[in-house]
C-alpha cells in the first residue's frame, strides 16, 4: 500500500487477518510446531488456533527477519507461516534484509545454512507492506515531489516488488468523505465472500491456493474470452510486465472473479487486476 501518512494503510492491514479463514486442523499443527520450536508456546492453551500476526520493526536485522543464530532458529517470516508478516515503513527496511526475503516469498520454506548442518523452517505467509510516497511522509508538487518520490522507491528493488501481488495506492480521504457515514463493506460481509471464494476455489483445484498456481495449470483453469485476452496483451505490452507479473495478473483476475462469483474470468476482472500493479506503472 503506497500512500501519505495518516490514511490508514496500518489500520487497514491490522484489520486483514479478521476477514481471513480460520486455520485448519493440518495449517493449527504446522503453526504449533513453529511457536513451540522457539519456545513461544503457550502449554495451557494447546494447538495455536488463530492466524499469526508478525509487525517487526523496521531496525530489524536479517536473522531476525529470516532466522539464524549459531543454533538456527525461526525467523519472523517463519513465526508468520500461514498468517501475515507487516512491514510498515517498507523502504526503511535495511535493503539486505528485504533482499533475503525474496527466496522465501518464492518457495515458501528457507533454508538456514550452518557448518555443522542446515535446518529447514516453512515460511508460508502473506506479506502486508505500507510506504509513504517520500520520507517526509507526501508527495511535493512538480517535477521535484515526482523526483523524490522516485528516489524513495528505488530503495525497493525491482526483483521484489514483482513478487509482491498488488500494488495499491492509498490516497488521503478528503473531509467530505471522512464526515459522511460508512457506507462500506463490513467485515462480517468480506469474511463471507472470502469464505466462498475459497469454496470456490477448493471445488476447481483442490487445496492449493489461487496465489500457489503455476502458469501451466492456469492456463488449464482459466479460459479468457477475446476481450479479456485483449486487454491483458495489451497491458503487458504497454506496461512492459515481467512473466511473473503476467502470471500474478492471471491469479489476481482468477481470485476477483471468485470473490465476484463469476463462472469465468472476464476483460472487468484482467482490467481490475492489471490496476493493482501500480509500482510497475510507477517504475
Amino acid at each position: 500500500m503506497l500512500g501519505p501518512a495518516g490514511t490508514g494503510k496500518t489500520m487497514m492491514a491490522k484489520a486483514l487477518p479478521g476477514i481471513m479463514p480460520p486455520l485448519t486442523p493440518r495449517e493449527a499443527i504446522e503453526v504449533t510446531r513453529v511457536y513451540s520450536s522457539r519456545g513461544l508456546l503457550d502449554s495451557s492453551r494447546g494447538l495455536v488456533s488463530a492466524r499469526p500476526v508478525r509487525t517487526p520493526h523496521h531496525t530489524a536485522s536479517s536473522p531476525a527477519i529470516v532466522g539464524g543464530g549459531a543454533i538456527p532458529q525461526a525467523g519472523e517470516i517463519s513465526l508468520a507461516h500461514n498468517g501475515i508478516l507487516f512491514l510498515d515503513e517498507l523502504p526503511e527496511f535495511s535493503r539486505n534484509v528485504l533482499e533475503t526475503m525474496r527466496q522465501p516469498m518464492e518457495d515458501h520454506v528457507v533454508t538456514i545454512a550452518r557448518s555443522h548442518g542446515t535446518v529447514e523452517f516453512p515460511a508460508s505467509f502473506m506479506l502486508v507492506a505500507a510506504m509513504n510516497p517520500t520520507p517526509r511522509g507526501d508527495v511535493g508538487p512538480g517535477e521535484a515531489g515526482q523526483r523524490e518520490m522516485a528516489r524513495y522507491l528505488s530503495r525497493l528493488s525491482g526483483p521484489l516488488l514483482d513478487r509482491i501481488d498488488l500494488h495499491v495506492e492509498a490516497p488521503a480521504v478528503p473531509w467530505s468523505e471522512l464526515s459522511k457515514k460508512a457506507t462500506g463493506t463490513d467485515t462480517a460481509t468480506m469474511r463471507e465472500k472470502v469464505a466462498n471464494a475459497r469454496t470456490r476455489s477448493i471445488k476447481r483445484q483442490g487445496e492449493i491456493p489461487n496465489s500457489r498456481l503455476k502458469g501451466r495449470e492456469l492456463d488449464v483453469i482459466m479460459s479468457l474470452d477475446d476481450g479479456a485476452r485483449i486487454l491483458l496483451e495489451q497491458a503487458m505490452t504497454q506496461l512492459g510486465l515481467s512473466a511473473r507479473a503476467y502470471d500474478k495478473i492471471r491469479r489476481i483476475a482468477l481470485t476477483i472473479s471468485d470473490i465476484s462469483g463469476s463462472e469465468s474470468v472476464k476483460a472487468e476482472h484482467i482490467g481490475e487486476a492489471v490496476q493493482y500493479r501500480l509500482l510497475d506503472r510507477k517504475l
